[in-house]
């Protein structure tokens, strides 16, 4: 008899290494994003105990600024797949070091614009037809964003950096310090404790500053200062001179990769965003209650965040060979995965949401708003997961254009408005408000998944 011989493995079916290589990179940053979110309950548990009105001016300020946030964010992530792709070659930290000084200089400039426009929106925030008693709170609030967003650049280039060269623990344990940071701050501040000022919201907003401030400073002690990344900075401190035109390929193959995810993101963002202006128009308590739902919602979102994160990372190594079948297994193990995780985040909603929703408020009000958006909150889960996992397969392809496209379709041309038609036309209000969030993301979801296949299909022999 002939020995039985193990079938071959396939893309749709990944080896065992390829999952535990996946979980490997992915559950760093997961514990760091799950640090984060905890802090953003007690944030939100803190300013939501404080008052109604700074809990619902907090859901405005951060959901609208979540637009310029990932935008800057996004712009970072297309370091990734560029620094994954050569890691997946032995002697080339010279030259990841010289691209990392190019993608600081661009991310600066990136930043430095997109704070320009929030500047300038600070000017309008009183005819976006919020509430007016919310005002004397959103505009110092909005204020401590917009200077936030230069430290979180900082902290994301280099955690990008991190991440490509496979070391996902450092930046979570600097996530999970500035989190504790971040807690004890906004105790501190918003209550008045001892020798500190009552500060409220205000305080929170100082306090998330800070904690920024010390991400961004600790990220680039780490590439600065540690002995194993001295072949890094030797790239990095190589004379301009010497390298003007590969700094200037550089310089162009940055914002090719980069421009398109952060403007994806900023579409996805926007439609959020736009969704918090239109819950606004709702009253205090919708807006509220829409805060706490947007905020248990990340929950599952920063978990599916994190194991996108670890996908790019692996197809752009397989991309930095050139191995198609390589660039769809890992895809397809994340997406696994992913199905995985999403099902517990639903039965985590399903469970317990009602029990969390209490820990945000007192307002039994808000808490009954808020409890009935669990079951829309649940529907848009499976197309989150699907929508990140294959972003992010397409960032470490480097083919990034169809991401922008995609999210363009998804998120403005069909999202805002079947939330303005659910919301109002339809008269479901922010019920209809989260229930939109199912049409975007389904329909991302398809149209990333069909531009991954196709950007990955094997080459005719």
């Amino acid at each position: 008899h002939l020995p039985r011989r193990r079938p071959p493995r396939t893309p749709l079916m990944p080896s065992a290494a390829e999952y535990k290589t996946l979980l490997k990179l992915g559950l760093p940053i997961m514990v760091g994003q799950l640090g984060t979110i905890v802090t953003g309950f007690v944030d939100n548990m803190m300013v939501g105990h404080y008052s109604t009105a700074a809990l619902a001016a907090a859901s405005f300020c951060n959901n609208f600024f979540n637009m310029a946030l990932l935008a800057v964010m996004g712009f970072t992530y297309g370091i990734t797949p560029l620094v994954a792709a050569l890691s997946a070659r032995a002697g080339r930290e010279s030259e990841t070091g010289a691209l990392m000084r190019t993608a600081a200089r661009v991310n600066a400039v990136f930043c430095a614009a997109v704070m320009a426009v929030m500047a300038a929106l600070f000017f309008m925030v009183g005819n976006m037809g919020q509430p007016a008693e919310l005002l004397p709170l959103i505009r110092p609030y909005y204020l401590l964003c917009l200077a936030g967003l230069l430290p979180v650049m900082i902290f994301n280039v280099w955690a990008q950096w991190s991440y490509g060269i496979g070391n996902t623990a450092t930046p979570m344990w600097i996530v999970l310090g500035v989190n504790v940071l971040n807690v004890l701050g906004n105790w501190l501040l918003i209550y008045g404790v001892g020798a500190f000022p009552e500060l409220g919201l205000t305080g929170a907003g100082i306090s998330t500053l800070l904690a920024r401030l010390v991400s961004g400073v600790a990220m680039v002690w780490v590439f600065f200062s540690l002995r194993r990344y001295r072949a890094y900075r030797a790239g990095y401190r190589l004379s301009p001179r010497r390298r003007a035109a590969p700094r200037r390929r550089a310089a162009a193959k940055i914002w090719r990769t980069s421009l398109p995810v952060s403007l994806q993101l900023t579409c996805e963002t926007a439609a959020f965003s736009g969704s918090a202006v239109l819950c606004g128009w709702l009253g205090t308590v919708p807006l509220a209650a829409f805060q706490v739902v947007i905020v248990l919602g990340t929950l599952g979102f920063v978990v599916y965040y994190a194991l996108g994160a670890a996908v790019a990372v692996r197809v752009g190594n397989a991309a930095g060979t050139g191995d198609r079948a390589a660039m769809r297994s890992s895809a397809w193990a994340g997406y696994h995965i992913m199905l995985g995780v999403m099902l517990l985040s639903s039965l985590t909603f399903a469970l317990a949401g009602p029990a969390i929703i209490s820990l945000f408020t007192d307002d039994l009000t808000v808490r009954a708003v808020a409890v009935s958006l669990i079951v829309p909150l649940i529907l848009y889960q499976l197309g989150d997961a699907t929508q990140i996992t294959f972003a992010n397969a397409l960032r470490g392809t480097s083919r990034v254009m169809p991401m922008l496209w995609s999210a363009l379709f998804s998120y403005l041309v069909l999202g805002l408005p079947s939330t303005y038609l659910l919301a109002f036309t339809f008269g479901l209000g922010v019920y209809g408000i989260i229930l939109s969030f199912s049409v975007s993301l389904f329909t991302a979801a398809a149209l990333y998944l069909f531009f991954f296949l196709r950007s990955t299909r094997p080459l005719s022999p």
